[in-house]
């Protein structure tokens, strides 16, 4: 039987970058959890990201604008930066309007509550101008991994609430994923005898609007998901499974029929 590793443990710790370690990994095992664990980080955890731009007096991203030391391509380059944290609903509109000599970030934006900006002192523009207005309207959104615009405008044609767009709007590729880096190491280890045990370290790096730990979990708790359904050959609908705080994750399987079955004669016989 394939012995089980020991429970991962958090070696390095700070805000926005984390190393975990799991011990006694059977021969092999390392690589495979390593980069499965990667390669959900990377494309499966939810994330907000700004779609959409709407600058006062710029009709495209080509365009340059009088008092403004940047161009246009090079504002849409700073505002795709910057990192949302949405607590209610999928999708908010947040502004930013600035007047004088200034040098813009993303603290200038007007937020709601339900909305956190993770760095706030990002570069946005440089007013040059003492009679120049900067008036910036952008869209956040909430979604998974990373989609070009191209295929988000299709989306936006195929919708009826979508299909007309506003003037001046525009869209963005959007890189929703909050992970910023993601890299694993294996090493040989030894467990009792044997020196071909695995070890594992694995290194994330977040955006700030998710910690490297909770990463982690929402990560391996996808895994799972996945493994349980593949296990039980049941509907992501029947499934029943309960995360606690610290990760652990228990599944519920329900009983077949020739359990039921066998418990219902018992009761029967009780009876007699």
């Amino acid at each position: 039987m394939i012995s089980l590793p020991l429970p991962p443990k958090v070696i390095k710790k700070n805000k926005h970058q984390s190393v975990f370690e799991i011990d006694g990994l059977y021969p092999g095992y390392g690589v495979t959890i390593g980069n499965s664990l990667r390669r959900v980080l990377l494309s499966s955890l939810e994330g907000v990201a700004v779609t959409e731009v709407k600058i006062k007096g710029v009709s495209h991203e080509f365009s340059t604008m009088e008092g403004v030391l940047e161009d246009a391509i090079m504002i849409l380059l700073n505002l795709k930066n910057l990192r949302f944290k949405i607590h209610e609903g999928q999708t908010q509109k947040v502004r930013l309007l600035v007047k004088g000599e200034k040098k813009v970030t993303g603290a200038d934006f007007k937020l709601f509550p339900q909305i956190v900006l993770a760095n706030p002192e990002l570069h946005i523009a440089t007013i040059t101008d003492k009679k120049t207005e900067l008036d910036i309207e952008i869209t956040i959104e909430k979604g998974i991994g990373y989609e070009p615009k191209d295929q988000r405008k299709i989306k936006k044609v195929a919708s009826p609430l979508q299909a007309n767009s506003e003037i001046g709007v525009i869209v963005l590729d959007a890189i929703f994923t909050p992970i910023k880096n993601v890299n694993f190491q294996v090493e040989n280890m030894r467990v009792g005898d044997r020196t071909d045990f695995n070890k594992l370290s694995l290194e994330i790096e977040t955006d700030g609007t998710i910690t490297p730990q909770e990463a982690f979990y929402q990560a391996t708790e996808i895994l799972i998901k996945h493994f349980v359904l593949i296990f039980e050959g049941k509907s992501s609908e029947d499934l029943k499974i309960q995360t606690t705080k610290e990760g652990e994750i228990a599944s519920e399987k329900p009983k077949t029929k020739k359990q039921t079955k066998t418990k219902d004669t018992k009761t029967k016989k009780a009876k007699k």
